[in-house]
């Protein structure tokens, strides 16, 4: 199983990336897949997920920026890859994202390794 999140970099604030998450070698079902942050001291925290069925919950942090579009997630479920599109990027959202995959009933997580994402002022 192998979750390769890539599609982080060094981009200038009021810039915008897109995080790509791809899960391979996985049998079974996967249910939610989503992206955590993490900054240096601090804990990982759900920025996103998304439903198997395409709904999506934004961590209550990213809530109004999802509704402002700044933080937009997405899914080709029949591929397994979920997406992050992020805009009107700000340096307090320099950060490690981690995406997860879960199977149903949260039964196993699974990781990827992370992508750097740093926003220059």
């Amino acid at each position: 199983v192998q979750l390769q999140a890539s599609g982080g970099g060094l981009v200038q604030a009021g810039g915008s990336l897109r995080l790509s998450c791809a899960a391979s070698g996985i049998t079974g079902p996967i249910n939610i897949m989503g992206w955590y942050r993490q900054t240096p001291g601090n804990q990982r925290e759900l920025v996103a997920n998304i439903a198997s069925d395409g709904r999506t919950y934004y961590g209550r942090t990213y809530y109004d920026d999802s509704r402002k579009g700044r933080f937009t997630i997405s899914r080709d479920g029949a591929e397994n890859t979920i997406y992050l599109q992020m805009s009107s990027l700000k340096p307090e959202d320099t950060a490690v994202y981690y995406c997860f995959a879960d199977r149903p009933l949260g039964a196993q997580r699974f990781w990827g390794q992370g992508t750097q994402v740093t926003v220059s002022s």
